[in-house]
């Protein structure tokens, strides 16, 4: 499928996903979410994808946020569906993929930019990266997800300093506070997600996409996180990477998971 706004490229089984709107800092319009939201459903049924990587392109920026020209008059009704579309076709389809999303944060990730690295599994930056949710400071608060993802990662108090403040953190800030699992230069950047996700790649992918759903159970009201994870884990003992996996082990060789 041929893209207006985002490359997306296949390889050894690893799907890059990168914003590509550089003369916007790659804002999220409404035609780029629509995109992401083909891009990234298209990897995930992919049986031959196993991790998705999520970067901006240029030097500058991830996602400098949404494209504000966008919504500047909507009504009260129309941002209630912005958010409600948006969460919808983007930030929480992300969080929910059976397909490990990491996220490579280069240069800024503010706003809805910020909201999309955290609805990613986790968080890589380079170390120009800047960090924030800026929106109380055009009178609205962030609607991608901002106010419910970011305290799950850093708390509530650095969350709501976040917010309020609407100022933004560094990498290495954010990489103290949890937002980011590692900070590099920017030219490490892509090699290090890379690494990291054939590193998953050795592992059971069916066994993952489990391990993805108990951990986003947690975080859900009304769903018992611990019952999810006993049910995932029973779900196991019946796949053929469980089979595999268990045989490899006994016969002290390195398992070739079949993905079912």
């Amino acid at each position: 499928m041929q893209y207006e706004n985002i490359l997306s490229e296949n390889e050894n089984g690893i799907t890059t996903i990168t914003v590509n709107r550089p003369s916007k800092l790659n804002a999220l319009n409404k035609a780029t979410i629509g995109e992401l939201h083909e891009a990234f459903k298209a990897a995930n049924n992919d049986e031959a994808i196993k991790v998705i990587i999520i970067t901006g392109s240029g030097e500058k920026a991830f996602v400098a946020g949404a494209d504000i020209s966008e919504f500047a008059n909507f009504s009260v009704e129309n941002g209630g569906k912005l958010a409600a579309k948006g969460q919808e076709l983007l930030f929480d389809f992300v969080e929910n993929l059976s397909t490990p999303v990491i996220a490579a944060v280069n240069g800024f990730a503010l706003g809805g930019g910020l909201e999309l690295a955290m609805a990613a599994h986790f968080r890589l930056a380079s170390d120009n990266a800047k960090m924030g949710l800026p929106e109380v400071s055009l009178g609205v608060i962030p609607g991608y997800g901002g106010t419910q993802r970011l305290p799950q990662l850093v708390g509530k108090g650095r969350a709501m300093e976040m917010v309020m403040t609407a100022g933004m953190i560094d990498a290495n800030t954010a990489k103290d506070y949890g937002l980011v699992n590692h900070v590099v230069t920017q030219e490490e950047l892509m090699p290090l997600a890379l690494k990291i996700a054939s590193k998953i790649m050795r592992n059971s992918s069916v066994a993952i996409s489990k391990a993805i759903n108990a951990v986003n159970a947690n975080f859900k009201d009304g769903v018992n996180g611990f019952e999810t994870e006993i049910e995932e884990f029973g779900n196991c003992f019946g796949t053929e990477d469980f089979k595999e996996g268990t045989t490899a082990f006994l016969e002290k060789r390195k398992a070739d998971f079949p993905g079912k």
